[in-house]
């Protein structure tokens, strides 16, 4: 008897292991629409700047003043707050920004767009904390190609400096980023 019960636990155990990866992926249902995304630059010798963001898609909409409303503040991507970590302090469009890790979030205009760094860095969506602002800088928009899915890159690659950038649509927000002294 203690034998059959045993085998039964055996397998009940067995059975549940065998399912769990399946039951979890049903309750979060499948993959979000806007898959995460990591992307990393070293500048200098070692400092690491990582921005870690969801990629929502254009999906035939209108994003910017519509999807994105113009004038509000926006999380600079979807799902969690983007964030934007570094190891050293960094000089943002001449700022000094002391190294950290920041939500990263904007504010589009028609015309300059507000780029914003947050001692708040684990919100989701639109939780934003305008008590804990570290430093806010106005950067001049770009036209570009049609990009489908929102990404961030770095660009202008100059040793100790680079301009990092987020394309979606046809639109560029681009900010000057440095090594500190």
């Amino acid at each position: 008897m203690k034998r059959t019960s045993l085998r039964l636990n055996i397998l009940f155990v067995y059975v549940v292991l065998l399912c769990l990866p399946s039951l979890m992926l049903a309750q979060r249902g499948g993959p979000r629409p806007s898959l995460s995304a990591t992307v990393t630059q070293v500048l200098g010798t070692n400092t690491n700047i990582t921005i870690i963001h969801s990629r929502p898609g254009v999906k035939d909409r209108t994003i910017w003043g519509k999807l994105v409303p113009y004038d509000k503040i926006w999380r600079a991507g979807a799902n969690e707050n983007t964030t934007i970590e570094f190891n050293t302090d960094l000089v943002i469009e001449g700022e000094t920004l002391p190294a950290g890790k920041y939500g990263l979030w904007m504010k589009p205009t028609k015309q300059d767009w507000v780029v914003i760094f947050n001692r708040t860095n684990d919100t989701w969506g639109t939780r934003f904390n305008a008590e804990t602002i570290a430093l806010e800088v106005t950067v001049k928009t770009e036209q570009a190609p049609h990009n489908e899915w929102l990404a961030y890159g770095f660009e202008d690659l100059a040793g100790t400096s680079a301009t990092v950038y987020l394309h979606w649509e046809s639109l560029k927000i681009p900010f000057r980023i440095q090594l500190a002294n």
